[in-house]
């Protein structure tokens, strides 16, 4: 296509300069066809094209009254049809126009009605990265809701593992103040494992468990069918729109309590669309057709078996977490909750931590190392007491003078054998034999005397006679020795 500037160039060398087709396409750097197409034009606007006649027009009145009688016909069946009235076009000339002309079809779903207390539905959601410490965990959030009431429960976590998953049932449970019969999940493996078409589903026998122990039945919605748990969808969407959307997000931490009164001065006191009235209000009318709760929680631990380091650490998510130094190397059961990791060895508990979320991160106990270096302090006051018995043959009656002086002999042996690696083993040795000769007992003792032996006195130096005459001359009177006669 051309610009109108263009054309009128093309005409007006041709008309009026005489040019032919090349050589207007050599002017203007134009393909010659381009020129010659354009010349046989009277106007800048092409022609329009005239549509083709098609061999299934006669018939496509028909087509679209047998769809609209029949929508569930194919494109084939419908092509058999029109053949036998008589039509020898192409299968794919029909199977266009069905594509076009057929009607959409809209899924129809039945409005579920659920008595109080009857079921809950279940689901995750995810929204985006979150601070954690130093770290960026992806954010999940666990949304429970009683169909009949609408009340909503929703936990935040960095984690969609079986113990949260648990964890949020237990909390929603206490949030709501009873459990509800039957909770409808999505197919998620920590629910059901595998589906198979014609067999019932296979649920997670974790999970199966925790149900037996509540009271209420697993009800797993039908594969690709969101709309059985319209109610949760609708939940999850609701967080992200009302809550999490425009939210800063500044740390992990701050959306526990942020949740939970958003969920009391929002979403549960709203008048709901299709209720009309406030969960919060028909909650309270719902609340007395819950199961109670056990007097015992149920153990929600994710239970493996752990190899402690030689540096008497487990690993858990990358962050590593200390045990008592004597298991190091040695095989532990680690139970993980979301809020803490206990671990043993042969039932018995021997570290507790709490669970950190932030990354390669090393938590150690003070206690656990403890034993560890009790014994290398033994071992090296060991090494350091032979040291001590190698200086001489009477060092052994020298430390058994320490002992009997109740002083600190250890550290009186370790001040010796560092004197030892100042003044030599020979000097040491001989000190230790002046300090038991002078029953001088300590290391103090030791020490002066090998600065005494070691202190040089100064050299006597020449005598120097005065060169005063006067002074040589002085006489002195004889000493009156009879005083001592008296």
């Amino acid at each position: 296509m051309i610009d109108p500037e263009t054309f009128a160039r093309i005409k007006e060398l041709h008309q009026q300069a005489g040019l032919r087709a090349s050589q207007i396409a050599a002017r203007l750097q134009l393909d010659p066809r381009t020129v010659r197409q354009w010349l046989a034009e009277k106007s800048h606007q092409p022609r329009k094209s005239k549509p083709q006649p098609s061999k299934l027009d006669p018939f496509k009145e028909t087509i679209v009254r047998l769809l609209e009688s029949y929508p569930v016909l194919t494109a084939r069946q419908l092509c058999q049809r029109i053949q036998e009235e008589g039509y020898n076009g192409s299968y794919s000339v029909v199977k266009r126009f069905v594509r076009k002309v057929r009607p959409k079809r809209r899924p129809a779903f039945l409005t579920l009605a659920f008595a109080p207390g009857e079921c809950a539905q279940v689901d995750w959601g995810s929204y985006g990265m979150i601070r954690v410490g130093n770290s960026q965990r992806r954010l999940s959030f666990f949304v429970m809701v009683l169909c009949y009431s609408r009340q909503l429960y929703v936990e935040f976590t960095v984690s969609q593992t079986m113990e949260h998953f648990l964890a949020g049932h237990l909390n929603a449970f206490h949030a709501f103040g009873g459990v509800p019969a039957r909770i409808m999940v999505d197919n998620l493996k920590s629910a059901v494992l595998s589906r198979k078409p014609g067999a019932e589903p296979v649920l997670n026998p974790r999970y199966l468990d925790f149900a037996n122990y509540y009271g209420f039945t697993v009800s797993p919605c039908g594969v690709r069918k969101g709309n059985e748990k319209g109610r949760v969808e609708n939940g999850v969407g609701y967080v992200k729109k009302n809550f999490l959307a425009g939210t800063e997000l500044p740390d992990f931490t701050a959306l526990a309590p942020a949740v939970r009164q958003w969920l009391d001065t929002v979403a549960n006191v709203r008048s709901h669309g299709e209720t009309k009235r406030q969960p919060v209000e028909l909650w309270q009318e719902e609340k007395p057709y819950l199961q109670p709760l056990p007097e015992h929680p149920y153990d929600l631990a994710n239970i493996q078996q752990v190899r402690a380091s030689s540096q008497f650490r487990v690993t858990l998510e990358s962050n590593r977490y200390s045990v008592p130094a004597r298991f190091a190397g040695m095989r532990l059961t680690m139970k993980s909750y979301p809020d803490r990791l206990c671990l043993y060895y042969d039932n018995a508990l021997v570290a507790r931590h709490s669970r950190s979320y932030e990354r390669n991160c090393d938590f150690e106990d003070p206690d656990h190392p403890k034993e560890l270096i009790k014994k290398r302090r033994k071992a090296e006051n060991q090494q350091l007491f032979k040291r001590f018995l190698d200086i001489s043959p009477r060092a052994i009656k020298y430390y058994q003078r320490l002992e009997q002086r109740q002083i600190n002999a250890g550290k009186q042996v370790r001040e010796i054998v560092a004197l030892m690696e100042i003044h030599g083993r020979d000097a040491v040795a001989r000190a230790i034999d002046d300090a038991i000769d002078m029953q001088a007992t300590g290391a103090d003792y030791i020490a002066n005397i090998l600065e005494c032996r070691g202190r040089k006195l100064p050299e006597a130096g020449p005598l120097h006679l005065t060169r005063n005459a006067d002074m040589l001359e002085i006489s002195i009177q004889e000493p009156d020795l009879t005083l001592y006669d008296r």
